[in-house]
């Protein structure tokens, strides 16, 4: 009996240290991005924010023409380089042999010109003479032909393996900073392979998604104002240099870039940017709440959304229960359970939960 009570405690010891072993070993789950749009008026004082990324005008994946290793590589994140600089190279080796082949074979293809062209010289001479056939003629004139074609072949056979050699150099194109580094030193890499990304620009812009309803209100050379949610209590200014007409399958947005027309060093290639666009006649005011049709849910207890509240340094998504009405081209009428300037998600309502921590895209 004892042995049986001493066998059910050490059970119960080895199942607590796995249940505790278990416990140590679950991981904090990766803080979900979300896409979010602040709550507006239908018509006038028709107020859209919208989330995208600060961007160089200018960023060159840097990247060899040709394969092999790298044997010499000088760059770093942060790193400022200027134009013409050599920033990496390759082995070549297979690119060197081929050179050296070609070399080869053009100094044999014009030994052979110059022997069809004495040849040619000493027939024209006998046929002259009358020492020789017509027919040998028009052969020894065709033999310096095809000397001379594969002469000049290969002297391009020259150049094109010189060019090759060329490909296994990278220098800069453009004064500008290095943003990315992705590969190393005696690391073996691929034609048309990204090492390392050149941030060549000396504008900042600012890339985001507009929905459908919304993207024949945007027009090239407006206005805009963007906040940083990195850099607390600074407005900027923007205008649109570019709208998409066709509409990106990832994201089911067409994409649109900003130029910052007041920009600032604080500005860093990758912050997350809030762009707010103004639509419509401020004369108008039509006091209806609309937001976009994909951003509203529904469960048991009828339409809702997820609402955006920042909580110290988190922010969270707090499902709301909201009344509509009307569908338009903008979206759903809100009767009630929200308020002009609150943020709500706008896609994937699927998978977020109440009271999930998220963060803003």
């Amino acid at each position: 009996m004892k042995n049986k009570i001493l066998t059910f405690g050490l059970l119960l010891v080895t199942v607590s240290l796995m249940s505790c072993n278990e416990e140590k070993k679950e991981e904090k789950s990766p803080v979900r991005p979300v896409s979010y749009q602040e709550v507006s008026f239908l018509g006038g004082e028709a107020k859209r924010t919208f989330s995208g990324t600060a961007n160089t005008d200018k960023v060159i994946n840097l990247s060899f023409r040709n394969n092999g290793i790298i044997t010499e590589f000088n760059l770093k994140i942060g790193q400022t380089v200027k134009k013409g600089e050599l920033l990496a190279k390759l082995d070549n080796v297979q690119s060197r042999l081929n050179y050296e082949n070609s070399l080869s074979s053009l100094n044999s293809a014009k030994s052979q010109m110059n022997t069809a062209k004495l040849s040619l010289n000493r027939v024209r001479s006998l046929y002259e003479k009358g020492s020789t056939s017509l027919s040998d003629y028009e052969a020894a004139k065709n033999q310096y032909r095809t000397a001379v074609d594969t002469f000049e072949s290969a002297k391009r056979s020259v150049a094109i393996q010189q060019e090759q050699i060329r490909y296994g150099y990278i220098y800069a194109s453009e004064n500008g900073v290095i943003a990315a580094v992705n590969a190393e030193i005696d690391e073996n890499v691929t034609t048309g392979q990204n090492i390392a990304v050149l941030n060549a620009g000396t504008d900042m812009q600012i890339e985001l998604g507009i929905p459908e309803n919304m993207i024949n209100q945007v027009k090239k050379n407006m206005t805009v104002a963007i906040n940083m949610s990195s850099i607390r209590d600074k407005t900027f200014s923007g205008k649109i240099t570019e709208v998409s007409p066709s509409i990106d399958p990832n994201t089911s947005t067409y994409p649109v870039r900003v130029k910052i027309t007041n920009p600032t060093k604080e500005i860093k290639s990758g912050m997350a940017a809030n762009v707010t666009f103004e639509f419509g006649e401020k004369q108008t005011i039509t006091k209806i709440l609309v937001i976009p049709a994909k951003s509203v849910g529904e469960d048991a207890k009828g339409n809702f959304v997820f609402l955006i509240e920042e909580s110290g340094e988190k922010v969270i998504a707090k499902k709301q229960h909201i009344k509509v009405g009307k569908l338009s081209s903008e979206g759903f009428a809100v009767t009630s359970g929200l308020s002009a300037g609150q943020k709500i998600a706008i896609a994937g309502l699927q998978t977020l939960l109440d009271g999930q921590e998220v963060k803003l895209q």
